[in-house]
């Protein structure tokens, strides 16, 4: 695959997406503070102990201390018909500030709870939604587990250790969650989907399924086909991943359609790895708020 994509022309397409992350920093550096009133001292994660969590209403927290990284917040959705009596998923979602309303992100969020809502007034148990803001100047090298040039390593896993070792088992021991791999899968997209991919296979322990929507998988000049080539497959597995046509004048394209290959290859099937091209697809908010109810419906089907 890759002697089939020009080296030159796929430089120009990924500069063009790498300008993409640079906006959603500036702008949600700018917005996020302002719109979200989160007081400016970091608190304690301990402090999540005593918050009354209200069902049907996106909550922000925080923001909350992460040893290595800078301070953020939290944003909470429990589905209107959640209650503590009924064991529920969790998803963790990146990049917190996109996924929800309009105002916290440039391009308009996701309407991440009424995709949720949908999901929960059929026939499926919808998630817990934990979605975790981006540290705004620190996000490429937080959301990513490889070096994003010679001077910025990556420090995915820093943020990894933060969500299994302290958050998880803080919300479990509040809210009515399932533990182990089957009570959470990871999502995000551009380089929320490449953490989101690379989460899944490096914490199989914790994460039992993945929602990667156009991800960025260029980072560390492809690292992450070598790296996903040497792990296990994880004993639970379920693998949503996306792509837009348009995305990266077409170059963007044929790299998730070698991740799904690649999986493919491993033994994956339908039950276990949807992959989408998506015809009328941009690297865009509106593209993957367009996509979400179908992505939640298959890993949570």
């Amino acid at each position: 695959m890759d002697s089939i994509i020009d080296s030159e022309q796929l430089a120009t397409a990924l500069a063009a997406e790498l300008a993409h992350e640079s906006e959603v920093d500036l702008e949600s550096t700018r917005d996020s503070s302002e719109l979200a009133l989160a007081p400016s001292a970091p608190r304690p994660l301990a402090e999540l102990e005593s918050v009354e969590f209200t069902p049907g209403k996106v909550q922000v927290l925080g923001p909350y201390e992460v040893p290595g990284l800078s301070p953020r917040s939290l944003r909470l959705y429990l589905p209107t018909l959640w209650t503590p009596e009924v064991p529920r998923f969790a998803l963790y979602m990146f990049d917190g500030q996109n996924l929800f309303g309009d105002e916290p992100s440039y391009a308009g969020g996701w309407h991440l709870h009424e995709a949720i809502e949908r999901l929960g007034h059929g026939k499926r148990l919808a998630p817990v939604v934990v979605a975790i803001d981006h540290g705004n100047k620190e996000r490429l090298a937080e959301l990513s587990p490889f070096a994003i040039d010679d001077k910025t390593p990556g420090r995915l896993d820093v943020l990894l250790d933060w969500i299994v070792g302290a958050l998880r088992p803080t919300l479990e021991r509040r809210l009515a969650l399932f533990e182990g791999p089957v009570g959470a899968a990871v999502g995000g997209s551009s380089m929320g989907g490449l953490a989101a991919l690379y989460a899944h296979f490096a914490r199989p322990e914790e994460f039992g399924g993945a929602l990667a929507m156009s991800p960025s998988l260029h980072v560390g000049r492809n690292a992450i086909f070598a790296w996903l080539a040497a792990q296990p497959t994880p004993p639970l597995s379920r693998v949503y991943l996306d792509c837009g046509v348009r995305e990266g004048r077409g170059m963007l394209l044929p790299l998730a359609a070698r991740v799904a290959a690649q999986l493919t290859a491993r033994g994956y099937d339908t039950d276990r790895l949807r992959f989408r091209a998506d015809p009328r697809g941009t690297h865009s908010e509106k593209c993957w708020r367009r996509r979400t109810p179908s992505a939640l419906r298959f890993l949570y089907r």
